[in-house]
C-alpha cells in the first residue's frame, strides 16, 4: 500500500508532547522508542554521484552494521541523480502526483526546497530532538541556515558543507607567465582576473598571427547565482530585502555595473567562457585554464589536457576565490543537509540516531575525504583532528581533496560565509540570477561570432554589446524580472 503524503501522529498525547517540546525550544532529548525487537526501516534520498554516493552508502553500511543493529534501525540510500532531480522527486511525492514514490524518511535538500516543504507541514521540527548542548558542537553558522522553520525551528540538520573556491591549470599558467609577467597575486580579485583573460585572450591570439581573433578565454565560474549573492555582499549591498518571507530587490546601480563589467563584459569579448556543463570540463579540453566552483567539485578538476590535438599532464593549484578589489571577504557557504519527514516519534528518532551518528567527526570525516565535503562539526574543522581521523582510519584520499579541505580549513579562516536566506519565491528569483545574465552573454557570444565570421572587425562589432546603453538596456529589463520572480 502506497503510504501517504507523510505519516501522521498517532495519539493527542503524542502531538501534545511536541508541541510542548517545540514551545520549549527542543531543551531536552525525549525517551527512545528505539529496540533492536521491533526494528524500524529508513530511506533516505541523495543526490550523490560517484565517489561521493560511494562514501555515503558505505557509511550507511557502516551504520547499519553497528548503531542502527543495536537500535534496530536499518536505512536504504537511494541516489536520484542530480540536485534538480531529486528536488523533482520530493516535489511530485508532496503532491502526490500519478507515479510518484511515497516521501522518504529522509532526503537531502537545499533551503529553497526544504523552505517550501516545511510551508506544508510534512517536515519535523528538530529542535525536538537535538539540546542546545548538542548543537554546540556544530559549527553555529551551519546551524543557523537550518533554522527556517517558526521561531526559528531547526529543519534542516547540517551533515556537509562546501564553499567556493579557484582551481587554476598550474602548468599551463607557469607557460603563460614566463611569456607575459602575469603573476598570481592577480588573481586575488575579480578586475584583476579580468585583467590577467585579457592578456591570457591576447598572448594565445598573437601565438597566431595569421589567423586574427582566436585568442582563447582563461577563467570562468560555475553557479552564477552565487557570483550575484556574494559580489553585492562584497560591495557592501545586501541583494536581497527579506521581510516577513517575501523578499524585494535591492538594484544599486553602481554595483550592478560592477558585476556587469566583471562577468558579462569579458564573457563577451572572449576572455572569460563557459562551454561544457561544468568548468573542471572545459579545464579538461583546455578552453579554460582557471575557474571558481563548489570546493566539493575538486576531485572532478583534471589530471591532464585532453583536445583533438593535443593531451599533456597538468598540476594545479587551489586558490582563494577572487573578490572585488576593495570589497568585504565574502564568500557563499552551501551544501545541502538532511531534513526528516514528519511521521510518528519512533521514526522521526531512529532518522535522528543516524544523523548524531553521521555527524559524528570520525564518520563525517570519512564522507568529507571521499566526497569533498568540509565536515560541520567545529572539532573535525580542526586541521590535526581531520588529518589524525584520516590517518587513524588509514583513508585513501584524493590528493586534491586533501588539499583543497586543508586549504578550507587553514586559509580560508579570516573570510565570511554568506548563505542567502530562505523567502517565498526563493526558487524563482535564484533562476534569474542563476541564467538572466549567462543567457544573454551566450546568445551575444553567438552573434558576435556570426557578424566576425561575416568579415566584420571583431572590435567594432564588440561596441554597441559593451556600451553604457547596452548596460542600462539589461539593468532596466534584468531587475524588473528580479522583482516579478520575487513577487509573483
Amino acid at each position: 500500500m502506497k503510504r501517504t503524503r507523510y505519516r501522521r501522529i498517532g495519539t493527542l498525547l503524542l502531538a501534545g508532547v511536541m508541541t510542548l517540546g517545540m514551545l520549549l525550544g527542543g531543551c531536552g532529548k525525549k525517551k527512545s522508542q528505539l529496540s533492536p525487537n521491533n526494528p524500524v526501516n529508513l530511506t533516505v534520498w541523495h543526490y550523490y554521484n560517484g565517489p561521493q554516493m560511494a562514501t555515503f552508502d558505505m557509511l550507511v553500511e557502516e551504520f547499519n552494521n553497528t548503531v542502527g543493529k543495536e537500535k534496530g534501525i536499518y536505512v536504504t540510500s537511494y541516489s536520484k541523480g542530480s540536485v534538480s532531480d531529486l528536488e523533482t522527486a520530493i516535489n511530485d511525492a508532496l503532491d502526490e502526483k500519478v507515479g510518484a514514490e511515497a516521501m522518504p524518511d529522509m532526503f537531502s535538500s537545499y533551503a529553497d526546497t526544504t523552505f517550501r516543504v516545511e510551508k506544508s507541514g510534512a517536515l519535523a521540527n528538530l529542535s525536538d530532538y537535538f539540546t542546545a548542548e548538542e548543537l554546540e558542537a556544530y559549527v553555529q553558522e551551519y546551524v543557523d541556515e537550518g533554522r527556517i522553520g517558526p521561531d526559528g525551528a531547526l529543519m534542516i540538520f547540517p551533515v556537509a558543507k562546501s564553499t567556493e573556491i579557484m582551481m587554476l591549470n598550474k602548468t599551463d599558467w607557469d607557460t603563460f607567465s614566463a611569456a607575459t609577467g602575469a603573476e598570481l597575486s592577480q588573481l586575488a580579485t575579480l578586475e584583476g582576473v579580468v585583467q590577467v583573460s585579457q592578456a591570457y585572450y591576447e598572448w594565445t591570439d598573437s601565438l597566431t598571427p595569421d589567423v586574427p581573433d582566436d585568442g582563447k578565454a582563461f577563467y570562468g565560474r560555475d553557479a552564477v547565482a552565487n557570483y550575484f549573492f556574494t559580489g553585492s555582499r562584497q560591495l557592501g549591498q545586501e541583494l536581497l530585502d527579506i521581510q516577513n518571507d517575501q523578499a524585494s530587490i535591492h538594484a544599486d546601480k553602481e554595483v550592478f555595473r560592477k558585476l556587469w563589467e566583471n562577468y558579462y563584459v569579458p564573457m563577451v569579448s572572449g576572455w572569460f567562457g563557459a562551454y561544457g556543463k561544468f568548468r573542471s570540463d572545459d579545464v579538461k579540453t583546455g578552453d579554460l585554464l582557471a575557474y571558481t566552483g563548489s570546493t566539493a567539485s575538486v576531485g572532478y578538476f583534471p589530471s591532464q589536457v585532453e583536445n583533438e590535438t593535443d593531451a599533456h599532464p597538468i598540476d594545479y593549484l587551489v586558490l582563494n576565490a577572487p573578490i572585488f578589489a576593495g570589497g568585504q571577504k565574502v564568500i557563499v557557504q552551501q551544501g545541502a543537509g538532511i531534513v526528516v519527514t514528519k511521521s510518528d516519534e519512533r521514526r522521526e528518532q531512529a532518522c535522528v540516531e543516524f544523523l548524531r551518528w553521521f555527524t559524528k567527526p570520525e564518520n563525517n570525516t570519512v564522507f568529507g575525504a571521499g566526497s569533498g565535503y568540509l565536515p560541520v562539526t567545529k572539532q573535525a574543522q580542526r586541521l590535526e583532528v581531520f588529518q589524525q581521523v584520516v590517518s587513524d582510519k588509514n583513508l585513501t584520499m584524493n590528493p586534491i581533496t586533501g588539499e583543497c579541505i586543508r586549504f578550507c580549513i587553514e586559509d580560508m579562516s579570516d573570510y565570511t560565509y554568506y548563505s542567502p536566506r530562505t523567502f517565498t519565491n526563493g526558487s524563482a528569483v535564484r533562476k534569474v540570477l542563476e541564467y538572466g545574465l549567462s543567457d544573454k552573454a551566450a546568445e551575444d557570444i553567438q552573434a558576435i561570432a556570426e557578424a566576425v565570421a561575416a568579415g566584420r572587425p571583431k572590435a567594432e562589432v564588440l561596441k554597441p554589446y559593451v556600451s553604457d546603453k547596452a548596460f542600462e538596456t539589461w539593468y532596466e529589463e534584468f531587475t524588473q524580472r528580479l522583482s516579478q520572480a520575487a513577487a509573483q
